[in-house]
């Protein structure tokens, strides 16, 4: 990627902590940091039954990564309660949403789908042609959650899923062509 290239990308993945109103709630999102590791954790915890899909040094990994990476989390009165991960990818013009979670106590509030809109806005900005994830096959609410989005599904990945080695669906979110109205 050119430097110009690379510079847009950065503005475009440049995110400025705020406040922001789901439903009546409002959250506190700003980018991931390292020091949010262990909250991150818990919340997989909770969301997974015990499980933790990534481990502390898979995030602080990828919250290390500069180029492409864009983690956000979002906090109610102090607690984290969501997070999400994409890694753009400008040779493939995609962006893969790398893990997304909301805790129990808040999901169906429309965190989830704040956190998706936030990455396919992103996406757009930057021409690309998709956003693609992986969702276990049991998780028929996230599922209807990304149809609801516009994702389709494009694919299955058998026994993808580590530990219990559960099918993966592959879906993609095609991004229209901008046009000049």
């Amino acid at each position: 990627m050119t430097t110009g290239g690379n510079q847009r990308r950065q503005r475009v993945l440049a995110i400025q902590n705020h406040i922001v109103k789901v439903g009546e709630v409002n959250y506190y999102v700003s980018r991931a940091l390292i020091t949010d590791v262990p909250e991150m954790l818990a919340i997989e915890r909770a969301v997974y039954a015990g499980q933790t899909p990534w481990d502390e040094n898979a995030f602080k990994t990828e919250l290390r990564r500069q180029s492409g990476r864009f983690y956000i989390v979002m906090r109610h009165e102090d607690r984290l309660v969501a997070f999400c991960g994409c890694v753009f990818d400008d040779r493939r013009q995609d962006a893969h949403i790398t893990n997304i979670a909301v805790h129990p106590d808040v999901q169906g509030q429309g965190l989830g789908h704040f956190m998706m809109q936030v990455m396919m806005k992103r996406a757009r900005k930057l021409h690309y042609q998709t956003v693609t994830l992986e969702v276990r096959y049991s998780n028929t609410i996230a599922q209807q959650l990304y149809r609801d989005l516009g994702f389709e599904k494009t694919g299955i990945k058998k026994r993808y899923y580590f530990g219990d080695h559960e099918d993966a669906i592959d879906m993609t979110y095609r991004i229209p062509v901008a046009t000049d109205d």
